[in-house]
C-alpha cells in the first residue's frame, strides 16, 4: 500500500490535517490504535481561538461549530472577593474565542472524513515509523493480526505524548524541556447551567478554581488540589462546597449543583520536544508539546501545528518546494514557546503553590491588581488568550 503521507494518531491535530490534505488532493491514510468510539470518549478542552476557528473553516467542517458553539468577548479574573472582567474583543480588535467541545471538533472532523469517503484505519496496533531518516519512510502496523506495510513520502505523528512517533525519534536527535508543577486540576462534568456566560478564573488562598462550560446547559468546573488526593474522597457534594469557597458572593450565587458524569484528577505540566522535524518525521501538537490548561492552548497549539505542516506540505506538492517543510520546525516551535509562556504566566499567578506563603499571595494578588487596572496589561493578556498572529 502507498499513499502520499501516513498520519499517527486521529485526535483532531491528525483529522484536521487530513482533512486540509485531501481538499488539496493530497492522499493520506490515518493509522488509529483505538477505536472510533474510545477516540470520541475523550474527554478535552474546548477554548478556541479565531486562528483555529478559520482552520476549521478552511477544512470545511465548521457548520455545526458556528450554529452551537458560544461566541466569547471576554473573561473574568476572581480575586479579593470580587469579579473582574477582561473585555477580550475591545482589547483585540473584535477578536474573540469559541466554546465549543474537543470531542465536538473530533466529531465534525470525523464525518467530514467519512464523507469524503478518506481512509482512517481503526484498532491498528504496534504502529511503527521506518526510515523516515531516508528518502523512502514506510509505517507499518498490525490489524486482526496481520501485518500491514505503507510506504510514503512523509509521517506526521500525531498521536500525543504518550505516542509512538516521538518515541521513534533517536534520543540524541531531540530534546526536551519540563516543568512538573506540585499539583493538580479536579474537574467535574454536569448537566447544570453554567454560573456565567462567560468563564470565570479565581485566585484564592485555599487554592485556584476555573468555572467553564461545554454548553448553555453543561458545566465544567476544576478546583485546584493535591496530586495525592484520590476521587472517591471527593463527593459532589464536597466539590460544589469546595468551588463555592473560592469564588466572590456574585459567583457563588450562580452556582447551580447537580450530580456529576465525569470527574477526574489532571496532573498539569509543561513540556516541549525540540526539534519537530526529523528528516521525513513531523511531530504535531500534544506529541511535541503540553501546556497546563490554565491558558487553554492545547488544542490550539495542535491546530497551530496544523496549519504551518499543511503550508509547508502544501507547497512541497504544488511548487516542489521544501522550503515550507524546512521552515516548519522553527516556525511553530517560535508559536509554541510563546504559548508555553502565557500558559505558565497564568498557572503561576493563579495558583496557590506550595510553599506560597501570605506574602506569595498578596504579590499574586497586587500583580492580578494590576492586570485588570492597567489596560496594556490586560491588552497583553487578551492580545496572547485569543491566540497571537501566525
Amino acid at each position: 500500500m502507498r499513499t502520499q503521507v501516513v498520519i499517527i494518531g486521529s485526535g483532531p491535530s491528525g483529522l484536521l490535517l487530513g482533512q486540509l490534505l485531501a481538499n488539496e488532493g493530497i492522499a493520506n491514510i490515518i493509522l488509529e490504535r483505538a477505536s472510533r468510539d474510545h477516540v470520541l470518549g475523550r474527554v478535552r478542552a474546548g477554548v478556541l481561538e479565531q486562528g483555529t476557528l478559520d482552520l476549521i473553516d478552511e477544512a470545511g467542517a465548521g457548520e455545526r461549530m458556528h450554529a452551537e458553539g458560544l461566541p466569547h468577548e471576554g473573561i473574568s479574573l476572581a480575586f479579593d472577593g470580587r469579579l473582574h472582567r477582561i473585555d477580550l474583543a475591545a482589547l483585540t480588535g473584535g477578536k474573540r474565542v469559541m466554546v465549543y467541545g474537543q470531542t465536538e471538533v473530533t466529531h465534525d472532523l470525523m464525518d467530514k472524513r467519512e464523507a469524503a469517503g478518506l481512509a482512517t484505519i481503526y484498532e491498528a496496533g504496534n504502529v511503527e515509523p521506518h526510515d523516515f531518516s531516508g528518502e523512502a519512510p514506510y509505517v507499518t502496523y498490525e490489524k486482526d493480526g496481520v501485518g500491514h506495510r505503507i510506504d510514503c513520502d512523509f509521517i506526521t505523528g500525531c498521536d500525543g505524548f504518550h505516542g509512538v512517533s516521538r518515541k521513534s525519534v533517536p534520543s540524541t536527535a531531540i530534546r526536551t524541556y519540563e516543568r512538573a508543577y506540585p499539583f493538580g486540576w479536579l474537574g467535574i462534568l454536569a448537566e447544570v447551567p453554567p454560573a456565567g456566560h462567560e468563564l470565570i478564573y479565581a485566585n484564592h488562598p485555599r487554592g485556584f478554581a476555573l468555572c467553564s462550560m461545554r454548553s448553555t446547559h453543561r458545566s465544567r468546573y476544576y478546583v485546584q488540589c493535591p496530586l495525592d488526593d484520590r476521587i472517591e474522597d471527593w463527593s459532589d457534594d464536597r466539590f460544589w462546597d469546595e468551588l463555592r469557597r473560592r469564588l466572590p458572593a456574585e459567583a457563588a450565587a450562580g452556582i447551580v449543583t447537580g450530580a456529576s458524569f465525569e470527574k477526574s484528577i489532571a496532573p498539569l505540566r509543561s513540556f516541549v520536544a525540540e526539534p519537530l522535524r526529523f528528516g521525513r518525521l513531523f511531530l504535531v501538537g500534544d506529541a511535541a508539546h503540553i501546556v497546563p490548561p490554565t491558558g487553554a492552548k492545547g488544542l490550539n497549539l495542535a491546530a497551530s501545528d496544523v496549519r504551518y505542516l499543511y503550508w509547508g506540505l502544501r507547497e512541497f506538492y504544488r511548487e516542489n518546494s521544501s522550503a515550507g517543510i524546512d521552515a516548519y520546525s522553527s516556525r511553530a516551535l517560535s508559536r509554541v514557546w510563546k504559548a508555553v509562556r502565557f500558559s505558565w504566566w497564568m498557572t503561576t499567578m493563579l495558583h496557590r503553590f506550595p510553599d506560597t506563603d501570605d506574602f506569595g499571595q498578596r504579590i499574586q494578588e497586587a500583580e492580578l491588581d494590576y492586570l485588570v487596572h492597567s489596560q496594556m496589561a490586560s491588552a497583553a493578556l487578551a492580545e496572547n488568550y485569543v491566540g497571537l498572529p501566525y
